[in-house]
């Protein structure tokens, strides 16, 4: 078909994914896809209610009080009432405010589980059940994985943030929860994809509070979409694949002095059908650290090196990390020296390596505010230079190559490779640690008895008709 038609009757990729998704039921998943949606809601929630308590969670829910309250829906923690729209917008933001929650990183990096507060919204507004809430979470990371798996490089690449892609899989997540045809389904993509393309602006240089906003919104408008479409609404078919889609738009774009492109058959090919059929949700990772996802190796690197070799932070002249070539730029940038905010702290591989070495861990309590301008701690960052390593980038996706070195104040030199960081699949945080993650997080939100409720609700969701116990207990 060529990239610019548009005949009436033509079939483009928003069919074939609406096809696929309109055809499932909670028994076309995997036991294993079960367990992973539980352990990836599991993880996604203690995040939400780590989130909950940073600031830019705050403006939000004040902001949302202020425009007017009531409706089916619950926001986590405060418990505030509001519609579907609102309710899967901040409760996204809530699970994505820390950067805590999980990555998943090939031509495109993603964070599935900004996507799932809007299956779960429209199942508390519906009366869904858990199985529900199961399947609509195993679509929402399917297409997400897929999609930043399809660019020839990936959008991020040449200036484009990954929630361009969120917006083509959210509404697809939504739209099953709310039983949408084939055609409504793809009129729903249409309606979303067509609207929300993200500057990567929002991750490049200083930091701001729309890094951990534009996924969510992208979730929002899923959702809107959805309901949309459910109601009539038209959004155009060939938002893929055809005149002025994203195929074609950003085909115009060069990398390197080659055009970009897109590799449909990663989006389409092999979709599962069923429970012997491979989930991509399986390929998922988490954040053993509240950092961004390029970090976790080095600091990984960093913090072995430290602990092996007993090395005192006074004792360290220089540290010299060795990385693929977008986490030298992404995070060992001028900006992220001088951090300012949460935000920035929390991209930059000086501060994260610096306060990892004087405190000894990397932890929630690391990014508060009076840690992160402790000036203390700038002449540690000094001693951090980041270097892009290109035998590193040839292994990349495959592998998050890093290498970190250590030099004492009395020339001895220490070094570690870390080419798989913790919560990587192929080396899974268990239920135990995700619940260590969890109880961290969560403590003192909503308190003990009800965190220990929430593990058991989530851990047995398939067995709940409605999700109304599970918001009940998220909030505090």
């Amino acid at each position: 078909m060529a990239a610019h038609d548009t005949t009436p009757g033509k079939r483009y990729l928003s069919h074939t994914l609406a096809e696929w998704a309109c055809s499932l039921t909670y028994e076309s998943l995997s036991p294993a896809a079960v367990q992973a949606c539980k352990l990836f809601w599991y993880d996604s929630l203690g995040c939400a209610l780590g989130g909950s308590r940073q600031e830019d969670a705050r403006i939000l829910l004040e902001h949302q009080r202020e425009m007017g309250a009531g409706g089916p829906c619950t926001l986590f923690v405060s418990g505030l009432r509001t519609n579907p729209v609102d309710a899967a917008f901040l409760n996204s933001h809530m699970i994505r405010a820390m950067d805590y929650n999980d990555i998943y990183w090939k031509a495109d990096p993603c964070h599935p589980s900004d996507i799932i507060a809007g299956p779960l919204a429209l199942c508390e507004y519906k009366g869904l059940s858990g199985r529900d809430l199961l399947l609509g979470t195993a679509i929402a990371y399917e297409v997400e994985m897929r999609l930043c798996e399809m660019g020839q490089p990936g959008i991020r690449e040449y200036g484009w943030h990954h929630a361009t892609l969120t917006s083509f899989a959210a509404p697809i997540a939504a739209g099953r929860m709310l039983n949408l045809n084939v055609d409504q389904m793809v009129q729903a993509i249409g309606i979303s994809a067509s609207r929300t393309c993200t500057l990567g602006a929002v991750t490049a240089g200083k930091l701001t509070n729309m890094k951990n906003t534009v996924d969510p919104w992208a979730t929002r408008m899923g959702v809107e979409s959805a309901l949309l479409a459910a109601r009539g609404y038209s959004g155009p078919e060939h938002v893929f694949d055809g005149k002025e889609g994203l195929f074609q738009v950003f085909g115009h774009s060069h990398h390197n002095g080659q055009a970009v492109s897109f590799d449909a058959s990663k989006l389409t090919g092999n979709l599962p059908t069923g429970p012997s059929d491979h989930w991509k949700i399986l390929d998922c990772g988490m954040k053993s650290f509240p950092i961004e996802a390029l970090s976790h190796a080095p600091l990984t690197a960093m913090m072995k090196v430290v602990q092996e070799n007993n090395i005192k932070a006074d004792e360290v002249a220089a540290i010299d990390v060795e990385v693929i070539m977008r986490a030298a730029d992404i995070l060992g940038d001028p900006a992220k020296y001088r951090p300012t905010s949460k935000e920035t702290a929390d991209h930059s591989l000086p501060y994260c390596l610096a306060v990892g070495l004087v405190d000894g861990m990397v932890t929630p309590l690391q990014f508060k505010e009076e840690r992160v301008k402790d000036t203390r701690l700038h002449a540690v960052m000094d001693k951090v230079k980041v270097h892009a390593n290109l035998e590193f980038d040839q292994l990349f996706p495959k592998f998050q190559a890093s290498r970190v070195t250590i030099t004492t104040n009395d020339g001895r030199r220490f070094s570690k490779r870390v080419d798989v960081p913790k919560g990587d699949p192929r080396d899974p945080m268990t239920e135990q640690e995700i619940g260590v993650k969890f109880n961290a997080l969560g403590r003192e939100v909503i308190g003990e008895a009800k965190c220990r409720q929430v593990a058991e609700l989530i851990m047995n969701i398939e067995r709940e008709p409605r999700v109304d116990r599970l918001m009940a207990a998220m909030t505090a």
